[in-house]
């Protein structure tokens, strides 16, 4: 074991509820053990999966109440929130092969990454940061690109596909456009009018304003990817074709017993879940940022200080991209 001297503050929450309940504390950096680095964070996210455990309520929760269960009945088993990061790697254990000191990383822990050190296992999910990209950047990348690329790669998306992304202009949302344009597919999102223009400059063919128009007309698509979870199952099946694939990352009961159902009886197929960790696809997807092909999408950056102004502007349910969190 590595110990790290000196203290580190970070962001918890013991209680459910509004971002009153985010609390600073300071405490001993994490150590580290033989097959761990740990990772000076310089930038974070506030991710809707964020305010969904921190209010912890029936409402904000999918699959209530079985998340309630993993999450805490009374409070939470995880006080730590955070998904996204992005840093520079301060110490390694004595057995860490694949890092060094120094090293720029970035990636995403369920651990959480609301605090200024993270001890992490070497063959967790993340990787050397793209040199082209700054931290706050970097950190806004691997969510949204990891589970667009699960989900896309679940309905073996193909060159001249035709994709309606519902959420488009959100974290998951932005990069499926450009994952699916990359494909060689036909791209049409679904976001507010004030979005149109971000969404076409990330390579959408055609936009849908769920403001002013039916999302449900007469086209038929060969992928429906329903990144926030809110498309009706019925409206849904008149618009996909008939060996079609509905994609839902955030879904309750009645879509995962469809989801039993429709892969035994039906040729248009229900694909929910969580998206599979994998260090090779986040390789893959610093690759293509490197290259340009996945670009961050950030909608506004706070200071560490500013977290519960963040969760407050992100809970509002229109952010564009990612709520970017610069430690």
């Amino acid at each position: 074991m590595i110990l790290r001297g000196g203290s580190m503050k970070k962001v918890v929450y013991n209680k459910y509820g509004s971002s009153e309940v985010l609390t600073f504390i300071e405490e001993e950096k994490p150590t580290v053990e033989d097959k761990e680095v740990l990772v000076r964070i310089y930038a974070t996210t506030v991710a809707s999966g964020d305010i969904r455990q921190r209010i912890g309520s029936r409402h904000s929760l999918p699959l209530w109440p079985i998340s309630k269960l993993a999450i805490g009945i009374t409070k939470p088993r995880n006080p730590n929130l955070g998904f996204d990061f992005s840093g520079r790697i301060e110490a390694v254990g004595p057995g860490v092969t694949k890092f060094k000191v120094g090293d720029d990383v970035f990636g995403i822990t369920g651990k959480g990454t609301n605090m200024e050190y993270r001890s992490i296992h070497e063959d967790g999910l993340f990787t050397q940061k793209p040199d082209n990209m700054s931290y706050v950047e970097a950190t806004s990348v691997p969510f949204g690109a990891h589970t667009a690329h699960y989900f896309l790669g679940k309905a073996d998306i193909k060159q001249g596909d035709t994709v309606l992304i519902n959420g488009a202009s959100g974290a998951v949302g932005t990069q499926a456009i450009q994952m699916a344009k990359e494909y060689g597919a036909h791209v049409t999102a679904v976001c507010s009018g004030k979005n149109h223009s971000i969404v076409k400059a990330l390579g959408a063919d055609e936009v849908i304003d769920y403001n002013t128009e039916d999302i449900y007309k007469n086209k038929q698509y060969d992928i429906i990817f329903d990144t926030v979870g809110k498309m009706s199952y019925r409206k849904s099946n008149s618009i996909l074709k008939k060996n079609g694939k509905l994609l839902l990352p955030v879904f309750g009961f009645r879509m995962l017993m469809m989801m039993l159902i429709t892969s035994i009886t039906k040729r248009r197929k229900v694909v929910c879940g969580v998206a599979s960790e994998s260090r090779e696809v986040l390789d893959d997807i610093r690759d293509k940022m490197s290259k340009g092909v996945l670009k961050p999408v950030i909608d506004r950056e706070y200071t560490f200080d500013e977290i519960r102004t963040a969760h407050d502007y992100v809970e509002k349910g229109h952010k564009i991209g990612n709520v970017v969190i610069n430690i």
